[in-house]
């Protein structure tokens, strides 16, 4: 009998970078409530995506702003008849305006990420603050009360039409309420309005801010989940590794990307001894666990960011090591032979050694003088077929 152990999907977290999100997913999904931040990279590639499409709709979003503005500046003076008063139209026409102005011109789709996204999370406060004063030099009750309402739309405007995150937009909307309590002291509003309205300026941060995070939560869980089943559909559903026709377009690219760069890439070709043997005697079940264990020992020794581990076919398997030079190579193939002895899988089977072992062909090109990945990878499969013929369970490069 084997002493393998019966096998588990994806062993070891190192197997595929899938893992990654599918703990993310789990970790949002876990608490009703919680943080809304994913670990790094994946906080990153969620924001550069949510920023591309948000990007027209927060442009079109700031025009209907600015429409608004004016729109209420029309409607005091000419409806309402009110004078015109400096403080309240200079911070109308003297702030609210050149903001909006500024933030439509820095939301065009070649200025959003670089000059929007972080300006906004000052240009939005400056707006709260233009908007509360012009509400606090209104005169009398009756239009304080009607002016302050504004400070309602603006509060859902923060958090669901410029694009913040929900911590940003709660830090924006926040300051409504805490600048329209000093401002309706300062102007000598009747504390009983004072307080009804700032309820309600407190209730519209309640509703708005639970309905935003609801929203970014949701937007969250799509991402992790699309890209989680992008990697399902990219990654070999035994190993964790990636699949065949995921490792020819990634290839592709390295290789392109090798190519203007001028530099090296080695290829190594892995093939897991006498495996044939090994199921025989074993079963597939236990063959299945083995080339797991293997596939998890080989994507913890090729760790580097830009290395490509994947499934190439029945046991074999392939890295590809973007600028790497034959003696890291080398030495990464002699890792690999030692990483895969040391997991001591018994494999009574094998003319080799007692336990499992892997030969390695390993071959280090300078890119600009291989016409494609296919005759680097023909070299490599040449290197392991040396190694198989000079006695298995090492590399030859």
């Amino acid at each position: 009998m084997s002493s393998i152990e019966p096998p588990v999907l994806f062993p070891d977290p190192q197997i595929s970078g899938e893992s990654s999100v599918a703990r993310a997913l789990a970790a949002l999904n876990a608490k009703a409530v919680g943080r809304l931040r994913f670990p790094d990279p994946l906080e990153h590639e969620f924001w550069e995506i949510h920023h591309a499409a948000q990007q027209p709709r927060v442009r079109f979003a700031l025009c209907l702003a600015f429409c608004t503005v004016l729109g209420f500046a029309a409607l005091d003076h000419l409806l309402l008849g009110q004078p015109w008063r400096l403080p309240e139209d200079l911070s109308r026409f003297g702030v609210q305006l050149p903001v909006v102005l500024l933030a439509i011109w820095a939301a065009s789709a070649r200025t959003y990420r670089k000059l929007y996204v972080p300006g906004v999370r000052i240009l939005a406060p400056v707006f709260a603050l233009a908007a509360v004063v012009t509400a606090s030099y209104s005169t009398g009750n009756g239009e304080f009360t009607l002016v302050s309402s504004r400070l309602v739309l603006a509060t859902f405007f923060f958090y669901f039409m410029l694009g913040l995150s929900f911590g940003a937009a709660l830090r924006t909307s926040i300051v409504v309420p805490i600048a329209y309590a000093v401002a309706a002291g300062v102007a000598g509003l009747p504390v009983p309005v004072a307080i009804y309205n700032l309820f309600i300026l407190l209730c519209a941060n309640l509703f708005a801010g639970a309905g935003s995070y609801a929203l970014e939560r949701a937007n969250r869980q799509a991402f992790l989940e699309h890209k989680l089943l992008a990697e399902v559909a990219s990654h070999d559903g035994l190993t964790g590794l990636l699949n065949r026709s995921a490792f020819e377009s990634r290839v592709r690219t390295i290789w392109s990307q090798s190519v203007r760069d001028g530099s090296s890439v080695t290829v190594l070709m892995l093939d897991i001894d006498h495996f044939k043997a090994f199921n025989d005697r074993y079963g597939h079940q236990a063959g299945d666990d083995c080339l797991r264990r293997v596939a998890a020992a080989v994507r913890g020794t090729a760790r580097r960011p830009l290395d490509v581990v994947a499934r190439y076919g029945g046991e074999e398997l392939i890295a590809v090591l973007p600028g790497s030079d034959r003696a890291h190579g080398t030495q990464l193939a002699s890792e690999l032979v030692a990483a895969v002895s040391a997991l001591g899988i018994a494999h009574a089977g094998s003319a080799t050694r007692p336990h499992v072992t892997i030969s390695v062909g390993v071959v280090t090109v300078e890119v600009k003088r291989e016409p494609s990945h296919e005759s680097a990878i023909r070299l490599a499969d040449r290197a392991l077929y040396a190694a198989k013929e000079q006695g298995r369970d090492r590399a030859v490069a």
